[in-house]
C-alpha cells in the first residue's frame, strides 16, 4: 500500500482561516495558465512543418521534423526540474504567489518563440533562441499544472473531488479549441504558402496577445484554505528530503500519468501532424478532427471524475487502461489500411473518450496520494516525468517509428505500453484495498 510519508508535518490548526468566496470564479482563475500553456504547445505540434521549415531546414521533411519535435521534446525535459524546484517554491509560500511566478516564466517562453527570426535570416542563434522558448517553458510547466492540480483538489467539496481536478485538464481543452478555430480560419483565409512563410507566426501573436489578460485574472486569485490551515509550511530543504523519503508514489505517479500523457499528446498535438503528413488527408479534416476530439475530451473528464467519485479511483483506472491496450493498435490499424476522414474521427474520439474518463479519475487519485504538505513538488513531479518521458516524446517517437518501421500504425504501440504502465501503476497502488469510493 502506497500512502503518505510516516514523516509528514502537521498541516492543521485551530485558527479560522477564510473560505473560497466562489468556487467557480477560483477555478477559471487558477486553470488561466493552463490555458496559455497549452495553447502554445499545440501551435507548436500543429505548425511543426513550418516550424521545422523555418529554424531546422535540413532540405529533408522526416529530418526536420525529426528535429522540431526533438526541440518539443528537449523542453519537455525541464518540466522535472520546474517541478522540484517551483513545486518546492508552492509548498513553502502558498499555491496563488507561486501560479503567479509560473505564469511569468511561461509568458516569456511563449513571446520568445513568437519574435524569434528564421534560420534564414539569423542562422543557428534561431533554433537555440526557440529551444530557449521551449525551456522556459518547460520549467513553468514542470508545476504549472501540478500546482492547478492541488490547487483545485484542495477547494473541491467533500465526495467531489475527482469533479474539481478535472478542470484542470478540461481548460486545455479549450485552449486546444481555440488554437484549432484559429488555425482552421487561417486555412480558409491565407493561401498554405503564406502560412508556411509566416502566417503560423499569427497565432503565437494572439497568444501573446492574452497575456497581460490571464495576469489580471490570476492576480486575484485566493489561496487554498488547507494551505492556510497549516501550522508550518516546509522549507525547501525539508521539501526535498520528503520528496526523496516517497519517492515510491512519485515512481508509480509518473507511471500511472504516462497512459493519459501520452494519450493526450497523440490526440492533440500529433493529430494534425499525422492526419497531414501520414494519413495524406486534408488540413482541414485534421483541424476538424481536433476541434472535435477537444469539445469531447472537455465532456469525457468530469464525467469520468464524477464517475470516480462515485465508484472508487481504482474501477475507473483499470477498467480504461485494459481498453486501451487491448484497442490502441487494432484501432490504428484498421485506420491506415484505407484513411478517411470519417475512419480518422471515430479512432480518435475512442482514444478521446479513454483519456478523458482515465485522466478524470487519475489527478484525483494521485492527488490523494502524495503526502499533503509536500503536495505540489510530489505531483509535479509525478507529472512532469511522465510529460517529459512519454507524453511529448509521442509526436517524435511517433514519427521515428513510422520512419524506421514503414507502419503507419506503428504508434499504436506506444499507445499500448503506455496504457500497460497505467494498468500496472493502478494494481500496485490500490493493491491489498477494496474497491470502495474514493476518499473525499
Amino acid at each position: 500500500m502506497v500512502g503518505p510519508s510516516a514523516t509528514a508535518v502537521p498541516s492543521t490548526a485551530t485558527a479560522e482561516v477564510p473560505a473560497i468566496k466562489s468556487r467557480t470564479a477560483a477555478i477559471l482563475r487558477s486553470t488561466s495558465g493552463n490555458f496559455l500553456e497549452q495553447f502554445d504547445f499545440f501551435l507548436f505540434g500543429f505548425y511543426a512543418t513550418s516550424i521545422s521549415k523555418a529554424f531546422f531546414p535540413t532540405g529533408n521533411e522526416v529530418t526536420e521534423l525529426l528535429l522540431t519535435f526533438t526541440t518539443f521534446w528537449l523542453g519537455a525535459l525541464m518540466r522535472p526540474v520546474g517541478a522540484i524546484v517551483l513545486g518546492a517554491y508552492l509548498d513553502h509560500i502558498g499555491r496563488r504567489k507561486g501560479l503567479i511566478v509560473t505564469l511569468g516564466i511561461m509568458a516569456a517562453g511563449t513571446v520568445l518563440i513568437a519574435v524569434c527570426p528564421t534560420y534564414a535570416q539569423i542562422g543557428i542563434a534561431a533554433p537555440l533562441i526557440v529551444l530557449f522558448g521551449r525551456l522556459l517553458q518547460g520549467f513553468s510547466a514542470g508545476v504549472e499544472l501540478g500546482g492547478v492540480s492541488i490547487y483545485l483538489f484542495e477547494i473541491a467539496t467533500p465526495g467531489n473531488k475527482g469533479f474539481y481536478t478535472s478542470f484542470q485538464s478540461a481548460s486545455q481543452q479549450v485552449a486546444i479549441f481555440f488554437a484549432a478555430i484559429i488555425g482552421f480560419s487561417l486555412s480558409q483565409l491565407m493561401p498554405s504558402e503564406t502560412i508556411s512563410a509566416w502566417g503560423w507566426r499569427i497565432p503565437f501573436f494572439i497568444g501573446c496577445a492574452i497575456i497581460p489578460f490571464i495576469f489580471f485574472i490570476r492576480r486575484t486569485l485566493e489561496e487554498t484554505p488547507e494551505f492556510l490551515k497549516q501550522k508550518k509550511h516546509p522549507t525547501q530543504r525539508e521539501v526535498f528530503a520528503a520528496m526523496l523519503a516517497n519517492w515510491r508514489i512519485v515512481l508509480l505517479g509518473m507511471m500511472l500519468t504516462a497512459m493519459t500523457t501520452v494519450t493526450f499528446y497523440f490526440i492533440t498535438v500529433y493529430t494534425p501532424t499525422f492526419g497531414k503528413n501520414v494519413l495524406k488527408l486534408s488540413i482541414t479534416d485534421s483541424l476538424l478532427v481536433t476541434l472535435l476530439v477537444a469539445t469531447t475530451n472537455f465532456i469525457w473528464l468530469p464525467i469520468g471524475g464524477a464517475i470516480s467519485d462515485r465508484v472508487g479511483r481504482r474501477p475507473v483506472l483499470l477498467t480504461i487502461a485494459i481498453l486501451a491496450l487491448a484497442t490502441a493498435y487494432p484501432a490504428l490499424a484498421w485506420l491506415v489500411v484505407e484513411p478517411t476522414f470519417n475512419k480518422m474521427l471515430m479512432v480518435e474520439l475512442w482514444f478521446s473518450l479513454c483519456f478523458g474518463v482515465y485522466n478524470g479519475a487519475m489527478v484525483a487519485a494521485l492527488s490523494e496520494e502524495v503526502p499533503a504538505h509536500v503536495r505540489t513538488t510530489c505531483f509535479s513531479l509525478a507529472f512532469a516525468l511522465a510529460v517529459a518521458l512519454f507524453g511529448t516524446f509521442t509526436p517524435l517517437v511517433s514519427t521515428w517509428l513510422i520512419d524506421m518501421t514503414g507502419n503507419r500504425a506503428a504508434p499504436g504501440f506506444w499507445l499500448m505500453a503506455a496504457a500497460a504502465s497505467g494498468l500496472i501503476a493502478t494494481i500496485l497502488i490500490y493493491r491489498g484495498r477494496g474497491a470502495a469510493p474514493a476518499r473525499s
